[in-house]
């Protein structure tokens, strides 16, 4: 069965920029954490079973037997042992929800629940799920994942994310009701701007008629964010930028001056710690990085399935220091 958590709503404990209703700014509240933990980077909690050491797949279903609440149950022990191993390395983590997704209703449990772990840990969550759609649509993904549903009386937050990734591609209207929640509840969206995959190019590079598709979004993404404004001078409203375009992530970053970016593509899509660097201004502000896989199988590279935890730190250990060679963070 699958357990009710009731949540009220709440402020974000973070000291930084409010808006008109007295909520902080959810970028301030990341930009604390990254700079308390002298780390630009976020673990992507994105497993799928294969990454998963085999003793815990098989513990799981000598319980449950061959399902999907097995692999449920394997992957939230996964997951709490890595919050518990990197919440005083990283500032934050994402998840990618269709890794949960997949996995049913137990899978969305897990996810749920690992949300409340990592917040717990003191660590900034963002849901990488994409959503995009209008109307009352985007009402309930925005409720989902970054507000609350009223029962009765009562607020319940079914996610309870810090931040959410959003599609922007039917327009303004699809992403106000995000805006709304961002504005009343101190949440924070990233938009998808210029990603990591190779067949981007396809849409986000047509021109649109006098500059890329993805400049059009980008001008889209800073005029939403002007009223979501933190004490950084960056914004609640992001754009992911991916680390395999570095010569497009550098022309963002001078073009965006308030815009914050999620930056996928780093490690096993190739992307470099001086390519990331461009998506950094000149006190080392202005970005998260992530890396999942690189983190999440650690422990398959040291040969360590007992040790997975612990792989996964000195990973994470080891993408911190590499990026401080290339950017301050202030």
């Amino acid at each position: 069965m699958i357990e009710t958590i009731v949540t009220r709503p709440r402020k974000i404990a973070a000291v930084g920029a409010e808006a008109p209703g007295g909520v902080c700014m959810s970028i301030d509240a990341l930009i604390d954490k990254i700079r308390e933990k002298k780390n630009p980077t976020v673990a992507g909690l994105d497993p799928r079973l294969e990454y998963l050491p085999e003793p815990l797949l098989r513990d799981a279903i000598a319980r449950d037997g061959e399902t999907l609440a097995a692999a449920a149950r394997a992957v939230l022990v996964f997951n709490r042992a890595l919050v518990d191993a990197l919440h005083d390395i990283v500032p934050a983590v994402k998840l990618q929800s269709a890794c949960y997704e997949c996995l049913g209703p137990e899978g969305m449990q897990t996810m749920r629940e690992t949300v409340a772990h990592a917040r717990a840990r003191g660590l900034y969550v963002i849901a990488d799920a994409k959503r995009g759609d209008i109307g009352s649509t985007a009402e309930a993904y925005s409720a989902a994942f970054l507000g609350t549903v009223r029962v009765g009386g009562t607020d319940i937050a079914p996610y309870d994310a810090d931040a959410l990734t959003v599609n922007p591609y039917l327009g303004t209207d699809s992403v106000k009701p995000f805006l709304e929640t961002c504005q009343a509840r101190g949440r924070a969206i990233f938009i998808l701007g210029r990603t990591s995959n190779r067949s981007s190019q396809e849409l986000q590079s047509l021109p649109a008629p006098d500059r890329p598709l993805y400049r059009v979004v980008a001008d889209l993404c800073e005029r939403w964010g002007k009223t979501l404004m933190g004490k950084y001078g960056y914004s609640s409203v992001g754009l992911v930028v991916g680390a395999t375009h570095p010569a497009e992530m550098a022309e963002l970053r001078r073009y965006l001056p308030g815009t914050f970016f999620l930056v996928p593509g780093y490690g096993a899509q190739g992307g470099r710690a001086i390519d990331v660097a461009r998506a950094f201004d000149r006190l080392g502000r202005g970005a998260i990085v992530n890396s999942s896989r690189a983190i999440l199988c650690a422990w398959q590279k040291a040969g360590t399935p007992d040790a997975y935890a612990d792989a996964a730190r000195a990973e994470a250990i080891r993408m911190r220091d590499e990026l401080r060679l290339c950017i301050s963070c202030l």
